[in-house]
C-alpha cells in the first residue's frame, strides 16, 4: 500500500470500493475529514477553492489535548473528482513547522466494479523530519502511522462505515 522509507517523494496508493465522488468528498469535506486519520477541519471551502487554507484539530485530536491549527498551506489545483493538489506544512511541532511547505497531490482513478484507486504523492524535499512522520516511521514515538495508516482508515470508513479506531 505504501513505501516504507522516508524518501523525498513518497507515493502511497490504496484501492477503495467506493466511487471517485465518494472518495473526493471524503478527502475534501470537513464532515468527512474529521472522521478518519488524525481528523481535522480544513477551511478551504465546499467545494475547495484555490488559495490559502488552515486545518484545525479535529474531534479526536481535541480529545487528546491538541487544539488550534495543525496544518496550513495553499490549495493549488481542484479538479473534482480526479485531482487535488495543495501545499502542506505541519504546525504541531516547531521543527516540522520550520521545514516549511511540502507538496501533496491526490489522484483519483476509477477502476472496474466500483473501485477507486487513490494515489497520494507527497513531495518532501527539504523536510526530512516530516518524511519520517508521514512515512509512518515515527509510530514508536507516538507520531502515528503516517499516510499508510490514514489511507487504511479512510478505506475502512468508506467501505464499512467505521474507521479503524483511535490513533
Amino acid at each position: 500500500m505504501s513505501t516504507e522509507t522516508a524518501t523525498t517523494t513518497q507515493v502511497h496508493r490504496v484501492w477503495i470500493k467506493a466511487s471517485p465522488e465518494a472518495v473526493w468528498d471524503a478527502i475534501t469535506k470537513p464532515e468527512w475529514t474529521d472522521r478518519y486519520g488524525y481528523g481535522g477541519f480544513p477551511d478551504w471551502g465546499d467545494p475547495p477553492q484555490v488559495g490559502p487554507y488552515t486545518t484545525t484539530a479535529g474531534t479526536g485530536m481535541q480529545a487528546a489535548g491538541v487544539t488550534g491549527a495543525v496544518v496550513d498551506g495553499e490549495v493549488v489545483e481542484v479538479t473534482p473528482p480526479e485531482r487535488f493538489v495543495l501545499t502542506f506544512r505541519m504546525l504541531m511541532d516547531d521543527g516540522l513547522k520550520a521545514e516549511g511547505f511540502t507538496r501533496l497531490v491526490y489522484d483519483l482513478h476509477p477502476m472496474d466494479n466500483g473501485v477507486t484507486r487513490l494515489t497520494i504523492t507527497h513531495e518532501l524535499d527539504g523536510a526530512p523530519q516530516l518524511a519520517v512522520v508521514v512515512g509512518g516511521l515515527a509510530a514508536e514515538q507516538g507520531a502515528g502511522g503516517g499516510w499508510a495508516w490514514v489511507l487504511s482508515d479512510l478505506k475502512s470508513l468508506l467501505e464499512t462505515g467505521e474507521p479503524l479506531g483511535a490513533w
